[in-house]
């Protein structure tokens, strides 16, 4: 008998690169059947309290973030690999002063590379980006979007592929926290690691078997399996590596809102899964 599945741990909102409002994102939840889903803005906590007062009777929120993480390749070259972190302690030390030091680069970083586009000749403004931005710090989604509406660029997708991808002539790089170092910052901090999406784009590269075990006395707890990113081939790799390894199996959506067409419940998670993340995490999930 299958498993229900009810559950979709990774989405966004604009306290981040997606464009929901807390209440929007639970309002999609529940249109689509959901009673969990997992809140993960990049290097954020920002929208943990805005949605913990708003979560409606029947459903429950895991307070998350997706963390952002490089490992070097085979010739050394550093690849982007996020990670999922699950119930952790936000106050913690390692977490609150990495997500500080990463707003402060930030700030300068996106405006410098809005400037180096700008200086390319591509009709945006930095006011503008700000705006899309809204209380977020900005990053490269919110460069796309701006590129996007000034029709420099056909979507948010093909923005990262031509303009803002980590070799571009126009990117800037940022202070980078190892693979290894987030996993055991997540787990200090009480939470649940979880790579996020561990066979799309370039992260494929680097994330091997072994180097996925190496995590493991860390505090690697899963992988998420099922994501709208990763083909049958994938799912079933990662399905045997995680069992053999004896790592949690996610399924996530990776939902944005409208800045990406993705459907959020679209990908899920197992309960009898969702519920030993709960048993692992330092943070009780809201409910309502």
């Amino acid at each position: 008998m299958a498993l229900p599945m009810t559950a979709d741990l990774h989405t966004h909102t604009a306290f981040s690169d997606g464009t929901d409002s807390p209440a929007q994102l639970l309002a999609a939840a529940r249109e689509a059947g959901l009673t969990t889903i997992a809140l993960t803005d990049h290097d954020t906590a920002g929208g943990w309290d805005e949605t913990a007062a708003q979560v409606p009777t029947g459903m429950r929120v895991l307070p998350g973030a997706e963390f952002s993480t490089k490992h070097p390749d085979a010739d050394g070259a550093l690849v982007s690999v996020h990670l999922l972190g699950y119930l952790f302690d936000r106050h913690d030390e390692g977490v609150a002063g990495e997500w500080k030091r990463m707003k402060d680069e930030r700030a300068g970083r996106g405006a410098r590379i809005v400037e180096n586009l700008i200086d390319g000749g591509y009709p945006i403004t930095l006011e503008r980006v700000r705006e899309i931005a809204g209380v977020s710090s900005i990053s490269r989604p919110h460069i796309a979007r701006a590129l996007m509406e000034a029709g420099a660029v056909e979507s948010v997708g093909a923005a990262f592929d031509d303009l803002l991808h980590d070799g571009s002539p126009y990117y800037t790089a940022l202070r980078s926290t190892s693979l290894a170092e987030g996993v055991a910052m997540i787990s200090a901090a009480g939470g649940v690691p979880v790579i996020a999406h561990p066979r799309a784009r370039v992260a494929a590269r680097v994330l091997t078997a072994d180097v996925i075990e190496s995590l493991i006395p860390a505090g690697l707890a899963g992988l998420e399996v099922r994501h709208p990113d990763h083909d049958e081939a994938a799912r079933s790799e990662l399905a045997d590596i995680a069992s053999n390894l004896g790592l949690l199996q996610t399924g996530s959506s990776d939902y944005h809102g409208a800045n990406k067409v993705l459907r959020i419940g679209q990908e899920r998670t197992p309960d009898d899964v969702v519920d030993r993340i709960v048993e692992l995490g330092a943070v009780a999930p809201f409910t309502g």
